[in-house]
């Protein structure tokens, strides 16, 4: 439960990072380096985030499944 609690809290930061960077690029028009190190910091997120779920399923906290459920037999 803690690891989905850590994904969707990583993927809203992601989120945040992504429209800090829109906000920045409008408001600055090339002026600042915030935009660069707002898109750094998300592309770092996303790199953490797809690290951890590697891990995470190296140790065998999730398993991947299909998208309907198996037929019981």
């Amino acid at each position: 439960m803690f690891l989905k609690i850590a994904v969707v809290v990583v993927l809203l930061v992601i989120l945040f990072s992504l429209g800090s960077g829109l906000v920045f690029l409008v408001q600055d028009k090339g002026r600042s380096h915030r935009t660069v190190k707002a898109l750094t910091v998300r592309i770092a997120l996303s790199l953490g985030l797809f690290i951890l779920l590697m891990l995470a399923y190296a140790f065998g906290l999730i398993a991947p499944h299909g998208v309907l459920p198996p037929a019981p037999h």
